[in-house]
């Protein structure tokens, strides 16, 4: 798509969203999906191929089921991946499927492009008829008590829109958060990553992650190139000066040096392409200023350790988009406050967790080197024994699909005591499970697949009905589970409100708090 079409560039929207990768995408649709008019923005003309993430997670599959995209993910990605470990000369077969999380109907991870998943999105505002304007940067920003000024600039010329809010999902160089003078805190890791699409000869087998240790860092090989059937990604120490995005190509000499030094008898064919990055671990001092707010690689940037950036992301995404639909003219202060108070603790954690996978896996220190490079070969017969033990496995799966994440001590999360389970709070996940509702048999997941807040009420609680609050709430009543109780579940999926007993003023009371229904409309 591009810059011009019929609509005028300076027509009003609820959300204006800077960037067009899965974060902008899902921001954008998200939004949308809640009621809120958006237009998306992107300075390049193409998107950017070839893809940088390659995995998706069981959680960022839940957050988008709502918005009617993870059938095509799924079709598009291999939901029931396996990966070979290259350890010396051993390797070892890890399944990455079949998970044991009851809790989720995607028990697994699942390999797909970064490129797929953006098309899968793209086509989602397309049918909805969001346009994606591509060729438009964003020069200057205007923020004021009624909304934002943006001034953009394309081939037509320099022009200028009107919004309530800006998403910022332009990358680790957002434009957004230059703009606002926002912090931009961290540093250049010593190691860099390195990229590539290319043939190989040699004995691999087809449709595996292959994963290598050596001295220098861990090398994976994905069936999933671009132009040729293998990317390649490894880590090895930095090579050149940071530079912001993809650096310069790698020549095949030291692309076939990192296959020998971390595997045996493979031999390149063909580069179709090759690319170093400077891996950055970077946080924003804060992820909201007035009406701008800051989602993804634009908040947050680190290692590709654990494969958490565009998952993170478009968690970010999930959270931020219904809020910017909900929030009306702005009013709603103690709402957009929340995402900010919700999600920048989160990305603290993951880089942390990054960080500390990361210096495992690359670093060049004497440490992780010997055992990547002496002890790991020795480790090969230990690890089908760690598989066997599959709760651990999976618990270890769940803090990195960020199934784990909470906002208990959220503005949002209310009341903070409770109540119904003795495991569950306000602001936790809504774990799947199977139950009965209006005579049938379903998981709570699918029950509450759609857009909006979903009321659960227990067998016994006072009856209630969608009627009774309005278009963006849905009444269920699960006959299956005794009590008076009743649960508001958030448009992300996490619990809002929970009481023993039906308080239908209290539940009124935080419907209007998150905007699912304008004041005294109760």
């Amino acid at each position: 798509m591009v810059a011009h079409g019929r609509r005028k560039l300076s027509e009003p929207v609820d959300v204006l969203v800077v960037g067009a990768g899965p974060t902008g995408l899902t921001t954008a649709l998200q939004a949308h999906a809640h009621g809120a008019t958006v237009r998306v923005v992107e300075r390049r003309h193409e998107a950017f191929r070839p893809s940088r993430a390659m995995i998706m997670h069981p959680r960022t599959l839940e957050c988008l089921r709502p918005l009617g995209v993870t059938g095509e993910l799924l079709d598009r990605g291999d939901a029931s991946p396996s990966a070979e470990l290259h350890l010396g000369r051993s390797r070892v077969s890890v399944p990455l499927a079949e998970f044991l999380l009851p809790d989720t109907a995607f028990p697994h991870l699942t390999l797909v492009r970064q490129m797929d998943v953006e098309t899968v999105l793209a086509q989602a505002l397309t049918r909805r008829g969001v346009r994606i304007d591509r060729g438009v940067e964003l020069i200057d920003i205007a923020p004021d008590t009624a909304g934002v000024r943006a001034t953009l600039r394309s081939a037509d010329g320099i022009t200028r829109a009107s919004c309530r809010f800006v998403a910022g999902c332009d990358g680790p160089g957002s434009t957004v958060r230059t703009l606002t003078g926002i912090g931009w805190r961290g540093a250049a890791y010593n190691e860099e990553v390195v990229l590539a699409d290319l043939e190989l000869d040699g004995d691999l087998a087809p449709g595996v992650l292959h994963v290598a240790a050596g001295r220098g860092g861990l090398l994976f090989l994905f069936a999933l190139g671009e132009g040729a059937r293998w990317r390649l990604l490894a880590t090895r120490p930095a090579q050149g000066p940071v530079v912001e995005g993809i650096g310069p190509p790698v020549p095949a000499v030291e692309l076939q040096q990192l296959l020998d030094e971390s595997t045996q008898d493979i031999a390149i064919g063909h580069v179709q392409w090759s690319a170093r990055i400077r891996v950055q671990h970077r946080l924003a001092a804060a992820y909201r200023d007035r009406r701008l707010f800051l989602a993804g690689d634009a908040a947050h940037t680190h290692s590709p350790a654990g494969a958490q950036g565009m998952n993170l992301g478009i968690q970010d995404a999930v959270n931020l988009g219904w809020k910017l639909a909900y929030a009306g003219g702005g009013e709603r202060t103690e709402l957009l406050d929340s995402y900010d108070q919700e999600r920048r603790p989160v990305a603290r954690q993951v880089l942390a967790m990054t960080h500390l996978i990361f210096f495992a896996e690359a670093s060049t220190h004497p440490l992780p080197a010997f055992v990547r490079g002496t002890l790991a070969p020795f480790a090969a017969p230990v690890v089908p024994l760690f598989l066997r033990q599959r709760r651990l496995v999976a618990e270890a799966v769940r803090t990195l699909s960020q199934l784990r994440v909470s906002y208990r001590g959220s503005v949002l999360s209310r009341p903070r005591t409770s109540m119904i389970d003795r495991h569950l709070r306000p602001g936790d996940r809504l774990p799947d499970a199977t139950v009965t509702s209006d005579g049938r048999t379903v998981r709570l997941h699918e029950l509450t697949a759609l857009p909006g807040v979903h009321v659960l009420l227990q067998r016994d609680a006072q009856l209630l009905g969608s009627d009774d609050f309005g278009p963006r709430v849905q009444v269920h009543h699960l006959s299956s589970r005794p009590g008076h109780g009743i649960v508001a579940v958030r448009p992300d999926g996490h619990l809002g409100y929970q009481s023993s007993t039906t308080d239908p003023g209290a539940l009124r009371a935080w419907l209007e708090l998150v905007g699912a229904v304008p004041p005294g409309a109760c």
